[in-house]
């Protein structure tokens, strides 16, 4: 009996006992569902449709909008190294935290520089939040470095490649038996940099869609003047942002499962997914953010 079966016991009618075997399912997340995938196409349309529908011109073109940003977060947060528990005991490589938590500080650290840079014009505004991710990031993976190698003793390595990417050091040296690796190796590095500027810019580009949205529709909506309404509007949108960019973060930690160390990682495959998923969430909660003024 291989490994991938379970064995159970169970009573007969006379007290006895027969052993029979159940095949384990497959771990969560190692297949691509194209069936879930076309499903998941198919809605997306049928929200544009309705968004087409309600509101052709600025309705459509937000939706469209929120749509990418989404998809630039779900594709992002592969990026980012998470270790979780392991992580914080040397156990594994990666930020001792979870998926969803690192994403969300990395996205809505870009998110803030994006709406400071607001007036600037939406490319150098999605930029400025790209930026402010990236930063948070490259931070987050410096201070983590620093703990690992100055406060635990131990240094960088990846538990999933015999080398480094980008690099090319060798790994297995500094890998200490028993674990996964530890610490913060040059690739998990600059992917965590990569994620923070991809969920900041897409965490940006949904904020300025709504804004905009807002800033056109509520003077009608509300019978105010744009100066009396932008305050509103800015709120509004900068709530709608933050919640979809958790959405989007929780759907990814779900495709992940677990812990990543970065691109190098094989559950960066699952990306597909993720991404399908990001941009049908981001469609319906758009969809419901657009709403609220054009009812």
């Amino acid at each position: 009996m291989g490994p991938e079966e379970l064995w159970s016991l169970h009573g007969t009618g006379k007290g006895g006992s027969s052993m029979t075997a159940v095949a384990a399912k497959p771990a969560a997340g190692s297949a691509m569902n194209p069936t879930a995938m076309l499903v998941g196409i198919i809605i997306l349309i049928v929200l544009l449709g309705i968004a087409y529908y309600i509101s052709p011109s600025l309705g459509l073109m937000a939706l469209i909008g929120i749509v990418i940003g989404g998809v630039l977060i779900g594709f992002g947060v592969h990026f980012v190294p998470v270790g979780g528990a392991p992580a914080a005991m040397g156990q594994a490589p990666g930020i001792a935290t979870g998926v969803a938590m690192l994403a969300a500080g990395a996205g809505l650290a870009g998110l803030f520089g994006g709406a400071w840079a607001a007036d600037q014009g939406l490319v150098i505004a999605v930029i400025t939040g790209g930026i402010g991710g990236g930063m948070m990031m490259a931070i987050t993976c410096m201070m983590v470095n620093f703990v690992y190698v100055f406060g635990m003793g131990i240094p960088a390595a990846s538990g999933k490649v015999a080398k480094d990417p980008i690099t090319g050091d060798t790994q297995a040296e500094y890998k200490s038996q028993g674990t996964e690796g530890h610490g913060l190796p040059f690739v998990s590095f600059v992917g965590g940099v990569t994620g923070g500027i991809l969920g900041g810019a897409g965490g940006t580009l949904i904020y300025l869609e709504l804004l905009g949205l807002y800033k056109a529709t509520l003077p009608t909506v509300m019978g105010a003047t744009a100066a009396q309404v932008l305050p509103i509007a800015v709120s509004i949108a900068g709530m709608f942002a933050i919640g979809m960019f958790l959405v989007n973060a929780v759907l990814t930690a779900y495709n992940i499962t677990g812990t990543i160390e970065g691109p190098h990682d094989p559950k960066f495959k699952r990306w597909p997914r993720a991404i399908v998923a990001s941009a049908v969430a981001s469609a319906l909660c758009g969809l419901v953010a657009i709403l609220i003024v054009t009812i």
